[in-house]
């Protein structure tokens, strides 16, 4: 089981790099007034979408196993959950964001996404401390 844990601790890892990046593109983005620096920057959002997508997926794999194996229950795995759903929720919400971008509907400031992207950081630290002290 120590091997499904690294490789979960991994995977969860590569996915908040992602989603710690990716909002941070879409600030850029929404300033941006060069056509040729929004197309690389749409390049960019695109490529690390697609390439952390997988990466979601394997950690809620290895999540998923760890949980069956280890029979974890109480309040705080319940919370855990409930606030890793809302981390799926936000990383296809930032899918969707990428969408309108590629369609050239914007309809948020760069200030709305400096602070959409502080979202999974709380989250983050929400799990963290849910998992590590179980205070629940």
């Amino acid at each position: 089981m120590l091997w499904i844990k690294a490789f979960h601790i991994i995977f969860v890892t590569s996915w908040f790099a992602g989603l710690f990046y990716l909002p941070r593109i879409y600030v850029n983005l929404a300033m941006v007034t060069q056509d040729a620096e929004r197309a690389r920057l749409l390049l960019m959002a695109h490529k690390l979408y697609r390439f952390v997508t997988p990466i979601a997926g394997l950690a809620l794999i290895f999540g998923m196993w760890l949980w069956m194996g280890y029979g974890f229950s109480g309040v705080w795995l319940h919370i855990k959950l409930l606030l890793v759903l809302f981390l799926v929720a936000y990383h296809f919400y930032c899918g969707h964001l990428l969408k309108l971008f590629k369609q050239n509907i914007n309809t948020h400031s760069h200030v709305w996404y400096r602070w959409f992207n502080e979202i999974p950081v709380l989250l983050l630290m929400a799990v963290v401390i849910l998992v590590v002290v179980k205070p629940l």
